[in-house]
């Protein structure tokens, strides 16, 4: 179980069930600061792009994708928590 900061643009949490969630929001992920520089550091957001991933590297399927960007915070909150009781 541990936390983890992404290049100052989100943060990574690994759950005790081995799986990780992944929460970003600088330039170039699926979020409100999609169109900033992707070098630069984003505090804050409107939106965050969201993943996740089990220890053997299977990814979560949002459908046809890996990723859900455009997040809200509830949304974000409701994945942590869905990933977190995961089996």
């Amino acid at each position: 179980m541990s936390f983890k900061i992404t290049r100052g643009s989100g943060f990574q949490m690994t759950f005790g069930n081995g799986w990780t969630v992944s929460v970003q929001w600088a330039g170039g992920n699926y979020g409100s600061n999609y169109s900033q520089s992707i070098t630069t550091p984003q505090p804050k957001a409107l939106s965050a792009e969201i993943a996740a991933w089990d220890a053997d590297g299977k990814w979560h399927s949002f459908g046809d994708d890996t990723v859900k960007g455009y997040c809200t915070t509830n949304e974000v909150a409701e994945f942590i928590t869905f990933i977190s009781s995961k089996e």
